[in-house]
């Protein structure tokens, strides 16, 4: 996902800067790539990194003015204003108008992280927010958020306060030992370097993290630098018109093609990135100086059409995802078709003028006739000016305040949830309403949808569970610690909410549990692993459990407890993957017994994972927020098509206290049996520990 945002350039008091046309249609190229991708490919376009480059060009444009004194300084105050007033009141419009769609389309459950996201967007820190968030577990199933795009203005926004601050000290420097005139190669190069060692880092952070360092600032910031050394290198272009126009041409065909051939959210910002911030560098090379005679590409770009679209590239990128994330949610689909398509790109072409019309034009940047003549804007009377701008600070302070409101209220509900751990058994028997057929008390059900997102596994909680981006085997110890029988639990999240039930059955019949578990990474000899759900590839889930096997081997636990079945990938019902036999292989040759448990159901429906939360807190019932038990679990359980082959492994299944015969339920005996859309609540576990404590015993006799 990307953002138009760029700083338009003010034009100079001694030397009329060249209006480029064809920078403006560039950017209507790209926002118009950027929409079409994300509406009906689902991809990253490259667009991104077009705007970037712009936007570092036009910024390095200005500050070199300024260097070489071509252009008046501008204060750093003064400058600081003038970008808030060009960003800030749409932005403003946009969160303001997405939180009211929120209430009205999201379901509770989602008000919390969209207060979370409108406060980092609001404050340009939303890059960060989602380098956090990029690698919980807890948030890989969610929707993708209507906020999410503007982590690449928080990028901007970030880099422009602090190259405005770096040129600002740079020029108090070189004032302050008299070398005013060598102020423009001091800066040029300042700009160079720090290109080469964000780029050297960008690499280093890709190779680590590239989740993280997709949103990262510094792992960025050299796509933006790279303009602002265009900006630098564009008066000595003499390039003849041969090599202009194979400059232009490959330059354009690289951006068109870059969303085909490049999958930039798994491949940038590392070297790959390259392509389209190298080809927006032809494209500006190739127009230098040739207003009159520029090549066929920057003609084309610089077309009424395209410049038109250039001129509400910000706003359009504004609209169009929020749009489409908040239809997405209204009709239930995780895709548009070409109608709907066509009609959330005509809604967000005509809020984008509008918003340009009646926001940006106003208020952005330049209060002079001046400015405003070289930028065509309008000339609007004062108390307008006054009146929209107050608007927009209501707005903005409404924001806040609300979800902050938000945020507490929240936090005072699952403030409540130390209760969860002592509820009555006669009240919340959970699974035992099941197991025992016994009547139910109508009591509000717990925890509640707002409390689910709290009901953990103490693994979580205590960060006993390696995250995507590492590969370190954690062990930590539960249950009874000073037992010298030991229970190793390995494996994925599916393994890991087990962790409930044998922490109380260690603490009462004397075993110690120790953990050896990675988010969603199964033990498995899957050459090509997957994260669940996403499909996305998953490369360090292999490294880690040849760690972690290597690991049980040398623990040597009694018993090593973990998972042996998973969802049908062409459903329904649930299978044996040939990759987790060879786990079991492995462990047997090394006479390691297994206690292996079925898998509980994943709720899938048509195909797509959904929430069961969600679905109560809309208003729908136990039975309309789950499943049918045939759709998510075979008639037998498929791991004992294969356990006379392993005389080490006791088959476990508790499907019969999650799932009643015919449907598995939202809601059991009072007590919500999924905090998300495929992991058991911790309150729910915690009313299984009986019947998990009773087939344990029947495997290891231990009790």
């Amino acid at each position: 996902m990307s953002s138009p945002v760029s700083v338009a350039p003010v034009r100079p008091v001694t030397r009329v800067a060249q209006i480029r046309g064809d920078l403006d249609g560039l950017r209507g190229l790209a926002i118009a790539l950027v929409v079409v991708y994300h509406v009906w490919f689902g991809r990253v376009s490259g667009g991104v990194d077009v705007f970037l480059v712009l936007s570092g060009f036009f910024l390095g444009g200005r500050l070199l003015r300024q260097a070489a004194g071509d252009q008046p300084d501008e204060s750093w105050p003064r400058a600081i204003v003038r970008i808030v007033r060009r960003l800030v009141p749409a932005l403003v419009i946009v969160l303001a108008a997405s939180a009211v769609l929120t209430v009205l389309v999201q379901p509770q459950t989602r008000w919390e992280e969209f207060a979370d996201q409108g406060l980092a967007s609001l404050f340009y820190w939303q890059n960060w927010y989602l380098a956090d968030t990029a690698n919980d577990y807890l948030r890989a199933g969610e929707a993708v958020s209507p906020l999410q795009h503007i982590w690449s203005m928080s990028v901007q926004g970030q880099f422009f306060v602090g190259v405005l601050t770096v040129a600002a000290v740079l020029a108090l420097v070189v004032r302050v030992v008299g070398a005013t005139r060598h102020r423009r190669t001091v800066l040029i190069g300042t700009l160079a370097l720090a290109t080469v060692l964000s780029f050297w880092y960008a690499n280093v952070a890709h190779q680590l993290d590239q989740s993280h360092a997709y949103y990262d600032t510094f792992a960025r910031a050299w796509e933006l630098l790279a303009g602002m050394l265009a900006a630098a290198a564009i008066s000595a272009v003499r390039w003849p018109g041969w090599l202009r126009a194979t400059a232009a041409i490959t330059g354009l065909v690289a951006i068109l093609a870059c969303g085909v051939l490049l999958d930039g959210a798994d491949e940038f910002p590392g070297p790959w990135a390259l392509v389209p911030v190298a080809a927006t560098v032809l494209l500006i090379f190739s127009g230098a100086g040739q207003t009159d005679r520029m090549p066929a590409p920057n003609r084309l770009l610089a077309a009424a059409p395209l410049v038109t679209l250039g001129t509400i590239a910000y706003s359009l990128y504004l609209w169009h995802w929020p749009l489409l994330i908040f239809w997405l949610a209204h009709t239930d689909q995780d895709r548009v078709g070409l109608r709907d398509g066509v009609v959330i790109i005509a809604l967000s072409l005509a809020l984008a003028y509008l918003t340009a019309r009646l926001v940006e034009d106003p208020l952005r940047v330049g209060a002079s006739s001046k400015t405003r003549a070289a930028h065509r804007l309008p000339t609007p009377p004062g108390y307008g000016v006054l009146a929209l701008g107050g608007l927009v600070t209501v707005l903005a302070v409404a924001l806040v305040v609300s979800s902050l409101a938000w945020r507490g209220h929240v936090e005072a509900v699952r403030a409540n949830g130390v209760e969860l751990q002592t509820l009555s058994t006669r009240d919340y028997p959970g699974a035992q309403a099941l197991l025992e057929n016994t009547r139910v008390a109508k009591l509000p059900m717990r925890p509640t949808v707002l409390e689910a997102g709290d009901d953990l596994p103490a693994t979580t909680l205590d960060q006993c569970i390696t995250d995507f981006a590492s590969v370190e085997v954690l062990r930590c110890v539960y249950g009874d610690t000073t037992a010298s029988r030991t229970i190793a639990l390995a494996g994925g999240s599916h393994s890991e909410h087990w962790i409930t039930a044998l922490d109380l059955l260690g603490r009462t019949h004397g075993f110690r549990v120790v953990t050896y578990l990675k988010m969603g990474c199964p033990l498995s000899t899957d050459d090509d692993p997957r994260i669940a759900g996403s499909e996305d590839p998953y490369p360090l889930c292999k490294v880690w459990v040849r760690a972690a096997m290597d690991a049980l081997k040398a623990d040597r636990p009694d018993y090593v407890f973990t998972t042996t079945t998973r969802p049908h990938p062409n459903g329904p019902g649930d299978r044996v993957p040939d990759s987790y036999v060879g786990i079991w292989d492995e462990l047997s040759a090394n006479e390691l017994a297994i206690l292996g448990l079925r898998d509980t159901p994943w709720m899938f429906r048509d195909g797509i994972l959904f929430s069961p939360v969600d679905c109560l807190s809309e208003g729908g019932d136990p039975e309309s927020c789950g499943l049918p038990r045939s759709e998510a679990l075979a008639d037998r359980n498929p791991t004992l098509e294969h356990a006379d082959r392993y005389p080490l492994m006791s088959v476990l299944d508790v499907s019969d206290a999650v799932c009643r015969p015919d449907v598995c339920r939202a809601v059991e005996g009072n007590v919500l049996v999924y905090h998300d859309a495929h992991h058991l609540s911790a309150t729910y576990v915690r009313t299984l520990a009986d019947e998990l404590g009773r087939q344990l015993s029947d495997a290891t006799g231990w009790w």
